[in-house]
């Protein structure tokens, strides 16, 4: 048994072309399409001796997949002994996308909470059963860009920013011992960021058999951005330089440099950032098919009515 779990828990697959197929039968276009350009990176840090962090996007381009589902962009923070962190994390990510995005029901909440439960209950399951992989778990922020919206779901201490006209603000609630303290009443920030307890969060992805997701929906603006980011970022950067570095530089080389300031800043764990500029939300146009040959782009193929497999 624990042969063939150690080969599952690495081998879950995410098939784009199964999950895409028969979306075309929807007949559901976006009402509305967000132009995101994106830049992400993870590092090691320079204490950590294995990268338990991960980020993952989806950006499909079928006009019915984004009408219904929109593009997913995630980041994981792992933990556990055994390299369990990473391989927590990585089943997270892949397991929450494969199952968001393989109903065409358009409710994102429900899709989204049924989609973390998913990934709860494998990796829940995976370390009762490998006495290596006990208590393993991960943290998950992710977001959900469909057309003028955008959907966070949040467990544990990652966090999501917004930048909007000058201004940076924590859309998440962090889910950790202090950010509770400091929510009662009970603790101060500055007593928070120095707490030796800091690190104790209460909420993660694998370590029971249900888990409890806030999830939010919010409306963009062009110009907004979005900053997804482990706690080896949010540990060592103010929001006011998160702030001031996702302003001054594009989305790839802001995840690089927010980077490279917390490792100059000491870098204590994994250090993981995914930058979102909202560059322009509108109508959506479908491109016909002269407009496609012209631009060089394959015909379409058909599609197949949902649920069905060539």
């Amino acid at each position: 048994m624990q042969d063939y779990m150690s080969a599952q828990e690495k081998t879950v697959q995410f098939n784009r072309d199964e999950i895409n197929e028969g979306w075309a039968e929807l007949g559901r276009t976006p009402r509305v399409l967000a132009t995101v350009k994106f830049g992400a990176k993870t590092d090691l840090g320079r204490v950590r001796e294995n990268n338990e962090d991960k980020f993952d996007f989806y950006e499909p381009e079928d006009p019915a997949v984004l009408a219904s589902k929109g593009s997913f962009y995630g980041v994981a923070d792992g933990m556990g002994g055994h390299s369990a962190g990473q391989i927590a994390c990585e089943l997270a990510l892949k397991i929450v996308i494969r199952s968001y995005y393989s109903t065409p029901s358009p409710d994102t909440h429900s899709n989204l909470r049924r989609a973390i439960e998913e990934a709860n209950g494998l990796i829940y399951d995976t370390a009762q059963m490998i006495t290596e992989r006990n208590g393993m778990g991960t943290t998950l922020t992710c977001a959900i860009i469909r057309e003028d919206m955008i959907t966070v779901a949040q467990v544990g201490d990652s966090r999501c920013y917004l930048i909007r006209d000058g201004e940076i603000g924590q859309i998440t609630e962090d889910h950790s011992w202090v950010a509770e303290q400091v929510r009662i009443g009970a603790m101060t920030l500055e007593e928070a960021q120095a707490s030796p307890f800091r690190n104790i969060i209460t909420r993660s992805i694998g370590t029971a058999s249900t888990i409890e997701s806030d999830i939010t929906t919010h409306a963009m603006q062009e110009g907004d951005i979005f900053v997804l980011c482990s706690d080896g970022l949010s540990g060592h950067l103010e929001a006011s330089d998160i702030q001031r570095i996702a302003l001054e530089h594009s989305p790839s080389i802001a995840a690089m440099r927010l980077v490279e300031e917390a490792n100059e800043r000491g870098g204590r764990d994994n250090i993981t950032a995914v930058v979102l500029s909202i560059r322009a939300i509108k109508p959506f146009v479908e491109e016909t098919e002269d407009e496609a040959a012209a631009a060089g782009e394959p015909a379409k193929q058909d599609k197949l009515p949902w649920g069905r497999r060539k």
